[in-house]
C-alpha cells in the first residue's frame, strides 16, 4: 500500500447486542473517515468464490493478480482480479468494538491497513 494508511471503518446501526459483532448483517462502510457506502454480509458462499480461495490456498502472503474464472469475465474488469492476502492482528475493544491490523512482514513501523468493526 505505497499510499500510506487506509482505515476501513464499517459501523452497525443495530442497538441490541444478541448477535456477536461480526455477525452484523448490514454495515455503513467508511475508507479514511469518508462514507463510501453500505455492505451486506451474504449467507451462503459462490462458486466463483470458492474457486479464488482455492487458488490462494498456497498463498501465505502477499498481493497480486489472478485470472478470472469462466464465469468471471463478464463481471471483471480486464478479466482480472486484484488480491491482498495477509496476517492481521485482532484487537477486541469491547462486544461492541473490534479491529484488525494488518501485520507488515518487512517489519517497518505500523500497520499499512487497519480494519474497524463498530456497534453503535
Amino acid at each position: 500500500m505505497a499510499s500510506g494508511l487506509v482505515r476501513i471503518a464499517l459501523e452497525s446501526e443495530t442497538r441490541t447486542s444478541k448477535r456477536k459483532l461480526l455477525e452484523e448483517y448490514v454495515w455503513a462502510v467508511y475508507c479514511n473517515g469518508k462514507k463510501t457506502g453500505y455492505s451486506i454480509r451474504r449467507k451462503q458462499t459462490y462458486d466463483d468464490e470458492i474457486h479464488v480461495m482455492q487458488l490462494l490456498r498456497g498463498v501465505s502472503m502477499g498481493a497480486g493478480v489472478l485470472p478470472a474464472g469462466p464465469n468471471e469475465k463478464e463481471t471483471l474488469i480486464d478479466g482480472e482480479l486484484t488480491y491482498l492476502r495477509a496476517r492481521f492482528e485482532r484487537v477486541v475493544g469491547s462486544k461492541d468494538a473490534e479491529a484488525f491490523y494488518m501485520i507488515n512482514p518487512d517489519g517497518t513501523s505500523g500497520p499499512d491497513l487497519c480494519i474497524f468493526f463498530v456497534r453503535q
